[in-house]
């Protein structure tokens, strides 16, 4: 059954409070400032009206989240701290005389809640930002950051082992199981690089060990979970193989060309002016975050909470025809280096005007013809207009006195964004990078706190929801005739 907030003051509290309570504090502006009650109407579908215990108040729970978050504690470490913590207990809305919710019961409100609820719970923040007035950038800027996994890698020859482990414990009542350890536990662990023969060993003994199970304990599905995983990292058929079995949504990728990780990106949005976090996604670290559908998605969430810029800004790496035409459809600016260093670079420093269908080059000259070539045009500028033109910028050498350059469809897309603001964006843009450093610094995001997607999605959420509302009230600080306005929604 939901649980109700206590709305009655009582002296003995109030003068506890009064007198032991910092004068200044950030919770205490958060607290007095940003209205969480709209976390009742979220949560409460998730509740009995008339069955079972009645519940800690949902706002209560989350608080103590919020907390956790905020000071990157865990579960029993914000637990004890609001038992003795009067600061604590006062911000997550307690009396000194109620009993405190214990750390199981935060587990079981954030499953219950799940990533689906924290996503809203985020979103919910943001909008009512934007509806204040704090979101009225031009500028949105993407990018993401690694999150390594909460485990240790094995080698493949430990990490089959395992699997075949924990496949055959799950068999415990099982009447093979005897006959099976026998042929394929082996528990020894291998402590340095296994040879070439070690891991054809392995590989083969565990192909037998999945032919021999694969469907034959259907009533099992923990078994036919790892028989399946098994399966997977021997033939990963195109997919990212998984790389343990403490978590298997975990997946191997690249902080930079040469350095690798495994674990998990957050995907991130992020207004320029007010420097509100405004959509997250969390991917596998195997997942390129630059991709068409990833960059869909962000921009999609950004819309849904009616946020709209004039220009988008990212690194490199979302450099694709594909990714302007997206941005482009969506009436903003593509601000986007080149990953191009072939010939074709000294393109860059054109313009190509869409209003006029002009090409123009670095030094203010159009072409003087035009001629439609398969996958592109072909521009001819005159010889009165390059004569004098030393040439630094690397055009092709002049065919018959006359530059002659070839610009591809996908690439006019490109020269569409050739203005001054572009510079301007390309500096904005590290601010994402402060943003995210000040997540890893301040909130723990370097390392996972839980094992799966989805739960490692939910601390993706609550990190950059705290993140949200220190920069919130920041901003009320400085704007404070909206203080009053945005305190009292719900």
């Amino acid at each position: 059954m939901l649980g109700r907030p206590n709305m009655q003051k009582d002296f003995f509290n109030n003068f506890l409070y009064e007198h032991l309570l910092p004068q200044k504090h950030l919770l205490l502006d958060i607290k007095e400032r940003i209205d969480f009650s709209f976390i009742d109407s979220e949560v409460e579908v998730l509740y009995s009206e008339a069955l079972g215990r009645t519940s800690f108040p949902p706002q209560v729970l989350f608080r103590m989240l919020f907390l956790e978050f905020f000071y990157s504690l865990s579960d029993r470490d914000v637990v004890e701290q609001t038992q003795t913590n009067i600061l604590f207990r006062y911000f997550v809305g307690l009396s000194i005389q109620q009993p405190t919710p214990d750390d199981t019961t935060l587990v079981v409100f954030r499953r219950r809640l799940g990533e689906d609820k924290f996503k809203s719970l985020f979103d919910k923040v943001v909008i009512k930002a934007k509806e204040f007035g704090l979101i009225k950038g031009d500028l949105k800027i993407l990018d993401a950051t690694h999150i390594i996994a909460d485990i240790a890698i094995p080698n493949t020859v430990n990490l089959l082992r395992k699997g075949r482990i924990k496949a055959i414990e799950a068999l415990s009542k099982e009447p093979g199981q005897a006959k099976l350890k026998e042929k394929y536990l082996v528990e020894e662990k291998v402590y340095k690089k296994p040879s070439k023969e070690e891991l054809a060993a392995e590989v083969k003994l565990t192909s037998e060990f999945i032919k021999e199970l694969k469907g034959r304990y259907k009533a099992n599905p923990e078994t036919n979970k790892i028989i399946d995983q098994l399966d997977k990292m021997l033939n990963p058929q195109g997919e990212a193989r998984p790389l343990s079995f403490a978590d298997p949504d975990a997946r191997g990728g690249y902080k930079s060309p040469t350095k690798k990780f495994v674990g998990y990106k957050a995907h991130a949005s992020l207004d320029d002016e007010s420097q509100i976090v405004t959509s997250v996604d969390t991917v596998s670290g195997n997942t390129n975050e630059a991709d068409n559908e990833e960059v869909r998605k962000l921009i999609q969430q950004d819309e849904d909470k009616g946020i709209t810029q004039k220009a988008l800004v990212a690194d490199a790496l979302y450099d694709s025809a594909l990714n302007r035409k997206t941005i482009h459809s969506k009436d903003m600016a593509a601000y986007m280096p080149s990953r191009n260093s072939g010939k074709s670079k000294f393109l860059d420093s054109f313009i190509y005007d869409k209003d006029t269908d002009t090409l123009i080059c670095p030094e203010g000259y159009s072409p003087i013809s035009k001629t439609r070539q398969e996958q592109g045009y072909l521009y001819v500028f005159s010889t009165g207009s390059c004569k004098h033109c030393n040439n630094n910028y690397g055009c092709p050498k002049p065919n018959n006195k006359r530059i002659r350059v070839f610009v591809s469809d996908d690439y006019l897309e490109k020269l569409i964004d050739n203005t001054p603001q572009r510079i301007q964006a390309f500096i904005q843009r590290k601010a994402i990078e402060r943003k995210f450093g000040e997540a890893k610094k301040w909130h723990s995001l370097t390392r996972a706190r839980y094992r799966g997607r989805w739960r490692v999605a939910i601390q993706v959420l609550m990190t950059f929801l705290v993140i949200n509302v220190k920069r919130i009230i920041k901003l009320l600080r400085l704007q404070p005739d909206l203080a009053p306005a945005l305190a009292g929604y719900g």
